[in-house]
């Protein structure tokens, strides 16, 4: 639940301090960079929205408020987009606005994988229908927003949201063929957002006007526009944002009062002015401090077991402020664990980098395959400022039963990471990999939650081994 901001402060004890009160700047420096680190994913996700939906019409990357991004295809080898792009899944694109609950319309997607995880301003995954959670039949589900109190339509199910606006970040399996991708994009062109108010009848999106300023780059990294703005710009934002759009979660009540004390609140103006000079000061190079503790923490977000680090607990961080940041950071926006899993490794079973010059391997013992209820595929990347696609004369990007692997006579599966082709026979289970420094990914798409799982870590993946 969320509550007005002042009235939580209120309810829990919690009075508003008076800025820079009674204690010393170190102090209150720790309090602004909490205070930095808290925000982060509030600010990522609203740049992210304004740079994707601040235009005209549809395209690839953007579409106005209320309307699909559909991607039609996986990205070609020299894509240099998104880092870490996937060859496995079509995304569906849509930012909505609750200020009026939006009916979202799923057609009937059979037996084929799909996901389509909403998600607040907050970073953080409400609700995550899919084959999952709901099956394959088409569905109607209303989407409404903070404070929100109406009759919801027969036959529909309400999703609510913590804040005004919202994401759907869906996916929908293909396998790659000319065929599967047109039915895939089928279905993607029957995904649909509707004002309530308009359900029913005949509608035809229109979209809002083009802000023609901003305030920042719409092409920059999110990462890179957050880190150009001042501490009080930051600030500002922040506390605009948790006024109406986002208002902060019940828990957020403790970090709320101490952040009080260096003047950041809902709904106020911060004024780095008013504050003592020396902290004025201190502050002036808060948002490359607070990124550089931020950094410092990215070892601490996944395990890494034979060489694969992994991280579950995504998703949903409640007052985990820090491990919500760094996934903003370097992973915007997630998934939750029972959805997706995504081992990546990039050493050998000796600790040695992977690298082209040299020959792998990875074999699952028999029946010891990635247990998923979903699927699963490996991504071979070149690690080059990114991770990207490895160009590679079959065009393939990923490894996966769709590509009808061959068994070893005992019932082990060997899959085969090298440069150069294994021979015509292995070409099945080879997946290409650069001439340089490489990380594979597993992806495990809807994990088995019983043993064998990677979710209680009963199953983990082997180790990759050098080949001599």
């Amino acid at each position: 639940m969320r509550v007005a901001p002042t009235a939580l402060l209120a309810a829990l004890g919690l009075g508003l301090a008076t800025p820079a009160a009674a204690a010393d700047t170190d102090q209150l420096l720790q309090i602004a960079k909490d205070a930095y680190v808290y925000g982060y994913s509030l600010i990522t996700t609203e740049v992210t929205r304004v740079q994707m939906t601040n235009v005209a019409k549809v395209d690839n990357e953007h579409a106005p408020m209320g309307q699909f991004i559909n991607v039609k295809r996986y990205p070609p080898a020299e894509y240099r987009g998104v880092s870490a792009p996937n060859a496995d899944t079509l995304y569906s694109i849509a930012w909505a606005d609750l200020d009026e609950p939006q009916v979202f319309s799923q057609p009937d997607m059979g037996k084929r994988y799909y996901l389509m995880p909403m998600y607040d301003l907050w970073m953080t995954i409400f609700h995550s229908p899919g084959a999952r959670t709901a099956g394959g039949a088409a569905a109607n589900y209303l989407l409404t927003g903070p404070g929100w109190e109406g009759e919801v339509p027969a036959g529909m199910v309400q999703i609510k949201s913590a804040t005004r606006k919202m994401l759907i970040l869906g996916r929908t399996y293909a396998d790659g063929s000319a065929q599967d991708y047109e039915a895939v994009n089928a279905l993607q062109a029957q995904l649909k957002l509707t004002p309530l108010s308009a359900w029913g009848k005949p509608y035809t999106p229109k979209a809002p006007a083009v802000d023609p300023n901003p305030g920042f780059s719409m092409t920059a990294k999110p990462q890179e526009v957050i880190l150009g703005m001042s501490t009080e710009a930051y600030f500002n934002k922040l506390a605009t944002l948790m006024c109406e759009d986002a208002p902060p979660a019940a828990e957020d009540g403790p970090i709320l009062a101490r952040m009080a004390q260096v003047g950041i609140e809902p709904c106020k103006p911060f004024e780095l002015g008013k504050l003592d000079a020396d902290l004025q000061k201190a502050l002036a190079d808060l948002p490359a401090l607070a990124l550089k503790e931020i950094g410092a923490n990215q070892r601490s977000l996944g395990s890494n077991i034979n060489g694969w680090t992994y991280t579950k607990g995504l998703g949903v961080y409640g007052t985990h402020y820090m491990k919500r940041a760094l996934v903003a950071a370097f992973g915007w926006p997630a998934n939750v664990e029972q959805d997706a899993v995504y081992p990546y490794t990039t050493v050998d079973s000796s600790g040695q980098k992977l690298n082209g010059a040299n020959r792998y391997t990875l074999t699952f013992a028999k029946g010891q395959t990635p247990p998923v209820n979903g699927f699963w595929s490996i991504t071979m990347y070149q690690i080059d400022q990114g991770w990207w696609f490895v160009p590679n004369p079959l065009n393939k990007f990923t490894v996966s039963p769709r590509n009808d692997l061959q068994y070893n006579a005992d019932g082990s599966l060997t899959l085969y990471f090298q440069h150069e082709s294994p021979g015509k026979d292995k070409e099945a289970n080879w997946l290409p990999a650069p001439k340089g420094d490489f990380l594979p990914m597993l992806r495990m798409y809807w994990p088995k939650d019983q043993s064998p799982s990677i979710l209680d870590a009963s199953w983990n993946p082997p180790q990759v081994v050098r080949a001599e």
